[in-house]
């Protein structure tokens, strides 16, 4: 159905990922806690290098998550052409600028072409990508990359909107700043009326973005 190479290639990951070094996290927070002046040997701080390595470990699976098992022959041969649109699907991600978060959520559409994906798999698919050290313009393209490589479809449509706490909290400091990136392939590119019912779909009943 399509080439184990080409699904790791279009989910920019190696084979067979190095597991994370734990040992290597909890030192380098210990001395990170020790250059900003606290005090790694205090009774709050001591098991914070093990709490960080954990949570290193959670937030940024998605460079171990193997995405022939993601898929797990969820791909369906059926004969329809319609737009298939998962909208408002929540993701957190890691700025790779500052290892601050942000938060948001995605819209993904595709025009099958004799193929369709389960339906849980696309919220899969755009973990797979925000669990990483991440910039939300890569991460939109990826995840519109890896569903035109998996499904092969007509068309893939993908807008992520998205709350960055490093312009947030820091920086500019504009609380309610938000980022809209978008990825248009195939027939939603070429095709304004596709584009178009894309987008009203997923501004009807839309809410405003807010942590």
């Amino acid at each position: 159905m399509f080439e184990i190479d080409e699904i790791y290639q279009a989910a920019e990951l190696l084979a067979d990922p190095p597991e994370v070094d734990q040992a290597a996290i909890q030192q380098a927070t210990t001395a990170l806690l020790a250059a900003v002046g606290e005090d790694p040997g205090r009774e709050g701080l001591l098991r914070t290098p093990e709490r960080v390595g954990r949570m290193y470990t959670e937030l940024l699976a998605g460079y171990r998550t193997d995405p022939i098992s993601l898929l797990n022959d969820a791909i369906f041969e059926v004969k329809y052409d319609d737009m298939v649109l998962v909208r408002d699907i929540e993701f957190n991600s890691l700025c790779e600028h500052h290892l601050l978060p942000f938060i948001g959520r995605a819209h993904v559409a595709y025009i099958p072409k004799g193929r369709v994906v389960g339906l849980s798999k696309i919220p899969r698919v755009v973990d797979l990508f925000a669990n990483r050290l991440q910039v939300q313009e890569r991460m939109t393209r990826q995840i519109a990359d890896f569903l035109s490589v998996a499904i092969r479809p007509m068309g893939v449509a993908v807008v992520v909107e998205g709350l960055h706490m490093c312009s947030m909290m820091r920086g500019v400091k504009k609380h309610d700043a938000r980022m809209t990136t978008s990825t248009m392939l195939g027939c939603f590119r070429t095709n304004a009326t596709t584009r178009q019912e894309f987008l009203d779909s997923i501004s009807r009943g839309a809410t405003p973005l807010s942590i």
